[in-house]
């Protein structure tokens, strides 16, 4: 990281924070506990963190990216960087397997699993952080604020220093395990909707819903899992229920709807077996309040302390997330005030976009972090 950073002594090296990782595969995956491993991994890996605030005129927002980002090859243009062959040697020795060659290579198959795709696109994430920190060391030191999609919060927590970055990585494995388990349970999965001004996405899960009921489903889920922009949000829950809606989306008013490629109904009531893993092992880790602002899916709010990271975290899973309204909560500004630059750090694009429709003006400073090649 920044020599600047280091002398004012906010960069906590790896082992220091890990004292508790070992090499070794940590807890069952059963989802009834799961304790932290023993020793340290000999790395001296810096974490990611934030800057001192600045004037808004010149100040940075880093935007994590979620689930669905990932791409094989992503990593190939970072591993020249500082600490980015330590983080994936990091990840192989906490997760059990080689997350770097799983990356770059494939096969996607694997890639895509919740499993794995997770813990990839947090390191990843938090990879190219190590690459705007070489590029444009000015875009860290000036970030006043982060937020990031579902798993993308764990990588905007770590670079805010509110967790470190091997024991978020574990929190994040214990998660993908426990969402993967639990998108086994029933057929399940989740729709991307854009609406028309009319559409009544309350009303189309309720009638989703009595669907299934008049299918012998007993107790149907089908509700808004992500609030992304005006008129744009995700619908996730039974498998059936998702049927209904494709096969009456003109009648529902549903301009576009197209299926997304995930094991299960994530962030809805489905999710709850995979609470307690996740609740279980956030008991666990060290967690501080974070240095600049971080925003929760839950409800687009700032976290405020360490309980409140561990609440809004376990919660997340089963409510839906709010990125609309936090991108709000961010930008939101009185006429005449400058926006700050904006940075989607992490693979994939699909965060400027929802910018773009939440806020036009707030876009127009928004940069990608490329985790492929040295071209954006």
């Amino acid at each position: 990281m920044l020599t600047t950073a280091a002398s004012r002594g906010k960069v906590r090296s790896l082992v220091s924070l890990s004292r508790r990782l070992s090499t070794s595969q940590p807890g069952s995956t059963d989802g009834t506990h799961h304790p932290l491993p023993e020793s340290e991994p000999e790395l001296p890996l810096k974490q990611p963190q934030q800057r001192p605030r600045k004037d808004p005129s010149n100040c940075s927002v880093f935007l994590f990216p979620g689930q669905g980002s990932q791409f094989v090859g992503m990593g190939k243009g970072l591993l020249k960087y500082p600490n980015v062959r330590e983080m994936f040697t990091v990840a192989q020795k906490i997760l059990g397997y080689d997350l770097l060659s799983l990356c770059l290579e494939g096969p996607e198959k694997e890639l895509m699993k919740t499993v794995h795709c997770q813990p990839a696109v947090f390191v990843t994430s938090l990879a190219a952080v190590e690459r705007l920190n070489q590029e444009n060391p000015k875009a860290v030191e000036t970030c006043v604020a982060a937020a990031g999609f579902s798993v993308g919060e764990f990588a905007a927590l770590v670079f805010s220093g509110a967790m470190n970055f091997a024991e978020a990585l574990f929190a994040v494995k214990v998660r993908a395990e426990a969402m993967q388990k639990a998108s086994e349970l029933v057929p399940s999965g989740m729709l991307s909707v854009v609406g028309r001004p009319q559409a009544q996405y309350k009303h189309a899960c309720l009638q989703a819903k009595e669907h299934c009921r008049s299918l012998g489903i007993e107790e149907p889920v089908c509700s808004v899992a992500n609030y992304l922009f005006p008129d744009g949000r995700v619908i996730a829950g039974h498998q059936q229920a998702l049927d209904f809606l494709q096969q009456n989306s003109r009648r529902l008013q549903f301009a576009r709807i197209k299926p997304l490629p995930v094991s299960g109904a994530f962030h809805t009531e489905l999710m709850e077996c995979a609470t307690e893993p996740l609740r279980e092992v956030l008991r666990q880790v060290e967690i501080n309040r974070p240095e600049i602002n971080v925003y929760s899916n839950v409800d687009g709010k700032r976290y405020m302390n360490a309980s409140h990271i561990r609440r809004q975290l376990v919660k997340q899973l089963v409510s839906p997330v709010k990125w609309e309204q936090t991108l709000h909560e961010i930008f939101e500004r009185t006429q005449g005030t400058n926006f700050p630059h904006t940075y989607e750090v992490g693979p994939g694009k699909q965060l400027r976009s929802t910018l773009q429709k939440c806020n036009r003006k707030a876009s127009t400073n928004y940069a990608h972090v490329e985790v492929t090649g040295d071209e954006d």
